[in-house]
């Protein structure tokens, strides 16, 4: 590769050992020279060639964006993929029903032509990288305004991807680093035929839902697997009966060998994101502001999500995955919240700017490079804390609140065309009987008895929470007239609006005609006009300049320190090794639990703690077979040091040579603040043991067909 990451480089081999080493999502393509030896002498006995490369499989070939934000791996020589799943699961809801509840009961396909399709699913390889710093900043200079420099960069990169792409089928990314003093060129091979293998039953793949969330210990069973397509020839294609599997570049052996304290652990896979260099106002905002905000929105949201999910067996299947999803970061905000004020990262970065003035003030130069970039953030931060709340609650409980008025939003362009007579009424057909598909798929997972106590919970709330001076008009005035109750005004809208029912809403998209009277659409529009004009006033200040300088000048200044990048989605990799964890004075929790702990928390007929009849009978038996450990116990879960976010989910835990060993799942309660600081006495890396998995397919599930697909190590 010419011009290959030469920034980046340098910046890792400054940087990379200044800290603890489970600390850090490094680029992996960085890694050599003392680099790789650092990590040797902890334990890793694979060569650079053999992480990442492009000359040769490697163990980034078996790693892979999956879906909108998770990560996965191959796992056999025929495409077999495993992740999260959390990851998998909204794919297995779609093919439920209750007369085959795949989320209570689990899937398992015993031959490949049982492997189910889904539909919109994809993963995508990483096949090249460039550092594109200096085309992409082309134009740019020391004066250039940063509306201008926002202007060239995206000119810049529309144009560098438009030449990269061709008329090749990959998908090109051009991403900023360190706050934009520095981008990157990403290639992906992208993979559209995606096939459900394999979904544990609810009571394994779910077990302790929202009650252990983000704690340890854990007992969770949190795996999914599936399976890659090709066309015959090998390339991408999208679902056909006449695809094949693919054939794996590279896949990783699973090992039985199983963990001990002090045992490498190396993670590749694809966090999303993190604000570790963020300044203090940026911390005070979250605490404040932006995560209550968040978690009294969703608290609101799912206290109707459960009253109706426990009610009815049927909707429980069709709002499973979109009650995790909004379960997952409500409970991330609480914690969040609490341990950035527990271990007072507010005042640490405070401390950290005051060194930063001081150091600048030493040094003339420094000085004036640096002048002012305080004064922009503390600017920007007092002007943003005015806004925060209300376009939070714009969007949690607004047109991303009730599901009926989040779906309007999908009619926009058809309404529009209608409205400015944009289009023939032969062109407006054609464009609303494409929508009509997508009609069946929305309203099979819809219930509009729950949407309708969702809409008015939520816009109580809306109205109570938010300045009056910063609602969208039609909620202020309906909550004025109503003294705040909206439950006559939500019950009426959903009488007439064509957007609740399925019947009502072909009927028009067999007639479509202005949406505008439409009490649903007409809500839609008011919260997402409100919330564009909120936007573009809390848009007018601006402090992406500081952080850019902010960024550079502690690169500078802290020349001992381990700069990595924020996590963006792209692959990263993340060193460290399995250890207990002493979260507080006289606590210490080991590092692994067994499937006696399962059944200490098995509670039947309760959704967070049940577990399957055949997962007791095997637990009854002591029959865990070559799954067991020293001990004779079954180990599920374990903790390691290695430093992970959002977006991991279903990375592979690596062991020194290369073998998974586990199935990374999620952070523990004590480091919630981790995505802004990383606490290295805390944090900690939940995964599922590569046993459990195997314990689960063989013994419980009896898939010899994976069995024999599986290249398993001792």
């Amino acid at each position: 590769m010419n011009k290959k990451i030469n920034l980046l480089c340098i910046l890792m081999m400054l940087f990379f050992f200044g800290a603890r080493a489970d600390e850090g999502m490094w680029l992996p393509y960085s890694i050599n020279g003392q680099n790789l030896a650092d990590m040797q002498r902890l334990g890793c006995k694979l060569t650079a060639e053999q992480i990442f490369s492009f000359n040769q499989p490697s163990l980034k070939d078996a790693i892979v964006q999956f879906g909108g934000g998770c990560t996965g791996e191959l796992i056999s020589p025929e495409g077999l993929l495993l992740t999260n799943h959390h990851c998998g699961l909204s794919y297995v809801q779609t093919h439920a029903s209750v007369e085959h509840d795949y989320l209570k009961d689990g899937f398992w396909a015993k031959s490949k032509d049982q492997e189910l399709p889904n539909e919109g699913l994809t993963v995508s390889f990483l096949n090249y990288i460039e550092d594109v710093t200096e085309a992409i900043l082309k134009g740019v200079g020391s004066n250039t305004s940063e509306a201008d420099r926002d202007k060239i960069i995206d000119e810049n990169i529309k144009k560098m991807k438009k030449e990269r792409k061709g008329d090749k089928s990959v998908k090109v990314e051009i991403i900023p680093f360190y706050h934009g003093n520095q981008y990157i060129l990403f290639v992906y091979d992208v993979y559209k035929d995606v096939r459900l293998v394999a979904c544990p039953p609810w009571g394994i793949g779910k077990f302790g839902a929202d009650t252990d969330n983000w704690t340890w210990p854990r007992h969770k069973g949190d795996f999914c697997i599936f399976r890659v397509y090709t066309a015959p020839d090998g390339t991408p294609a999208e679902y056909s009966a006449k695809n094949v599997p693919m054939k794996s570049k590279h896949f990783l052996p699973i090992s039985l060998k199983g963990v001990q304290p002090g045992d490498y652990t190396m993670i590749l896979g694809y966090p999303g994101s993190t604000d570790r260099y963020s300044s203090s106002g940026s911390v005070k905002n979250v605490i404040e502001l932006e995560g209550p905000a968040i978690v009294d929105c969703r608290t609101t949201k799912l206290e109707q999500y459960r009253k109706h999910m426990d009610a009815d067996p049927a909707v429980f299947i069709q709002y499973a995955s979109k009650q995790a999803s909004v379960s997952n970061y409500w409970k991330y905000y609480i914690g969040q919240v609490k341990q950035l004020k527990r271990n007072k990262v507010y005042e640490k970065r405070l401390e950290q700017e005051k060194a930063f003035r001081q150091w600048a003030s030493q040094d003339k130069n420094r000085s004036a490079k640096y002048a002012g970039i305080f004064d922009e953030m503390d600017n920007y931060w007092d002007h943003q804390s005015k806004y925060t709340k209300a376009l939070i609650y714009h969007r949690e409980a607004g047109w991303r609140g009730g599901e009926a008025v989040a779906y309007a939003v999908k009619f926009r362009r058809l309404s529009n065309i209608i409205e400015t007579k944009a289009a023939t009424k032969e062109n407006i057909a054609e464009y609303a009987k494409g929508m009509k598909p997508a009609v069946q798929e929305y309203f099979k997972d819809y219930d509009k008895e729950l949407d309708r106590d969702v809409t008015i919970a939520l816009l109580n709330l809306f109205y109570k929470d938010v300045n009056p001076d910063q609602l969208p008009s039609l909620i202020k005035k309906t909550g004025d007239k109503n003294g705040g109750d909206f439950t006559a005004f939500v019950n009426n809208a959903f009488a007439k609006s064509v957007l609740v029912d399925a019947d009502k809403l072909n009927a028009w998209l067999d007639n479509p005609k202005s949406l505008k009277n439409d009490p649903i659409y007409a809500l839609m529009e008011n919260i997402v006009a409100s919330y564009i004009a909120l936007s573009d006033e809390a848009e007018k200040v601006n402090c992406s300049r500081a952080d850019r300088l902010y960024m550079k000048g502690l690169m500078e200044m802290q020349e001992d320190r381990n700069f990595y990048p924020d996590a963006n989605f792209t692959m990263r990799l993340t060193y460290g090794s399995v250890q207990d964890c002493k979260p507080a004075d006289g606590i210490t929790y080991n590092y692994i639990t067994t499937l006696d702990g399962v059944m200490a928390k098995y509670k039947p007929g309760n959704w967070e703690f049940d577990v399957p009849q055949d997962l007791i009978k095997l637990w009854e038996s002591h029959d865990y077979g070559r799954y067991a450990n020293e001990n004779g116990d079954l180990v599920v879960n374990f903790i390691t040091t290695n430093d992970i976010t959002g977006g991991n989910s279903g990375s592979p835990v690596i062991d020194a040579n290369g073998n998974l060993i586990g199935l990374a799942f999620d952070g523990n309660w004590e480091a919630m603040s981790g995505d802004i600081s990383f606490e290295n006495e805390v944090q900690r890396t939940i995964c599922m043991d590569t046993r459990y998995l195997l314990f689960i397919i063989d013994k419980m599930a009896n898939a010899q067909n994976l069995m024999k697909e599986i290249k398993i190590v001792d």
